[in-house]
């Protein structure tokens, strides 16, 4: 008697073990390192080689004239789609290729993808070249045991995600790549848990907050008006009055962890003054008064928020201190902002991937909201595509972080889940 196809689809993944980590290792060992966006051709082409051996027609697209696409670093994209024997549902994977930067404190080679026990070491192992190489051999295995599903399967490697997704998904949804008539289903394998479901994220604001002053000669700075000490009353308001009204909103969103189910604000960057010389630079800086003094604000608020009070709450913090500062002046300007966003749980994706994991796993699936944007804001916002997740193995608070990595076992739990959800959903 045939085994049943869940017996069938876990063993074969189990056979292709090795082949799970050879793959990711190859992914680790291309450094997609954005900024500035290097080597994304190569890795397009790597996977196109992949892919074509198993069958996908693969498309490779420069998101030409998308924000951060130039000569030097170029936007590259894969799109694969492999057909079945019949009409029905896409199933559509989707993993960004991009990685961070490697930051200091490694122990290993960032980039050697070094085995160890039941893991892999690499940048970009975690978030998120493990969970691409996951969803490439959950599908291979499903076409290889059921050739004649009926449906199609797609895998897409994007770029950018790391610095807003704008070369990447956001380019190819509004090119309708991601419109509700070709995909109807879409798993983001970011590394949320192997028996997690990640239903949306919170959303973000960021702006740049500048000081004025008048520029003068350092040992004269009555006659100037320093914008760096504007600013340092700008930071004690937020502390004073800011901060403590954050703290009070939360949110019936399942975020993850716990200190992000209220609403945060972090301060990205500051300057004021003169520029910052080259390295090479021994000279001293000239004695002026900063006319400027510049921070860079990254907002994260709730689906209980509404972004127009979140922009005045902002306004009505620098508009205090203006009260109490004859002279200041400030203008806000606008970088980046995405809405919440989060998926029903009873929509298909998630019932069919919950069932996946409770039969591969033996447990109930939890369900969570990221603290931070990922691509699934283009596939909601641009591409109209509501019945989208982010599944995939890894642990969340290993991304970005010195010696990160991906467990070997949870790749593998993580294929059974993917290659399941395909059967339930095109398995004829």
């Amino acid at each position: 008697m045939k085994a049943p196809l869940q017996t069938r689809l876990a063993a074969e993944i189990v056979s292709r073990r090795d082949a799970l980590i050879r793959l990711t290792q190859d992914l680790i060992r291309i450094p997609t390192l954005n900024p500035p966006g290097r080597n994304y051709l190569e890795i397009c082409e790597y996977l196109a080689g992949q892919l074509g051996k198993a069958g996908f027609k693969v498309n490779l697209i420069r998101a030409e004239g998308a924000l951060g696409d130039s000569v030097a670093h170029p936007r590259w994209n894969l799109v694969a789609r492999h057909e079945g024997a019949g009409a029905g549902d896409c199933v559509h994977f989707n993993s960004h290729h991009d990685v961070v930067e490697v930051g200091h404190g490694w122990t290993r080679d960032p980039f050697g993808a070094e085995v160890e026990g039941d893991r892999i070491y690499g940048r970009g192992s975690c978030d998120m070249k493990g969970g691409l190489a996951v969803s490439i051999i959950a599908a291979e295995t499903f076409i290889a045991a059921c050739p004649g599903y009926r449906g199609a399967i797609e895998i897409s490697a994007t770029a950018d995600e790391e610095s807003g997704g704008f070369g990447g998904v956001a380019y190819l949804a509004e090119r309708g790549w991601f419109a509700p008539d070709r995909v109807q289903h879409v798993i983001i394998p970011e590394p949320l848990h192997k028996d997690r479901i990640c239903l949306g994220h919170r959303g973000v604001w960021w702006a740049e907050i500048e000081t004025k002053g008048r520029i003068a000669h350092g040992s004269m700075p009555f006659l100037g008006d320093c914008a760096v000490r504007h600013m340092g009353a700008v930071l004690e308001e937020m502390e004073a009055t800011l901060f403590p009204l954050l703290a009070t909103k939360r949110t019936a969103m399942p975020v993850i962890p716990d200190g992000a189910k209220q609403s945060t604000l972090n301060i990205n960057a500051i300057h004021g003054g003169a520029a910052e010389q080259a390295e090479d630079y021994t000279g001293l800086p000239a004695p002026c008064v900063p006319d400027r003094c510049r921070i860079t604000i990254d907002r994260r608020y709730l689906i209980e928020e509404d972004l127009a009070e979140v922009k005045g709450e902002i306004t009505a913090m620098l508009d205090r201190v203006k009260t109490q500062r004859p002279s200041f002046d400030y203008e806000i300007r606008d970088l980046f902002e995405v809405r919440p966003t989060m998926t029903e749980k009873d929509a298909p994706i998630v019932r069919t991937t919950a069932v996946a994991i409770e039969k591969v796993l033996g447990r109930t699936a939890g369900y969570v909201v990221s603290p931070g944007t990922y691509d699934q804001k283009h596939i909601d916002r641009i591409g109209r595509l509501k019945n989208c997740i982010a599944y995939g193995p890894g642990v969340l608070d290993l991304a970005h972080q010195p010696d990160e990595w991906i467990g070997i076992t949870d790749m593998e739990d993580s294929a059974k889940v993917m290659a399941l959800v395909l059967a339930e959903l095109l398995a004829p």
